[in-house]
């Protein structure tokens, strides 16, 4: 089995520090999800990019919408996080 090591917040320096302080901003916590890309910080950058635009840029879907859509296909994939 594979096994990617997550670095925790508090090992987390630079780029990939002020993602996890912005995830805690947002949460209160960096939820699974966010540390399986901290071995890659640049990549965790680029996915939190894409997230904004998905969720929050121009859209003829509202707020709503988007996050219901999202919940639906994270349940239809088997995504439980």
């Amino acid at each position: 089995m594979a096994h990617i090591r997550l670095v925790e917040p508090h090992e987390a320096t630079g780029s990939l520090k002020a993602q996890y302080d912005a995830a805690i901003g947002r949460a209160g916590r960096v939820w699974n999800i966010v540390k399986t890309m901290s071995p890659n910080p640049p990549l965790l950058d680029a996915s939190m990019r894409h997230y904004g635009v998905a969720m929050h840029g121009a859209s003829p879907l509202t707020r709503v919408q988007r996050e219901l859509l999202a919940v639906v296909v994270s349940r239809v994939n088997g995504c439980f996080y």
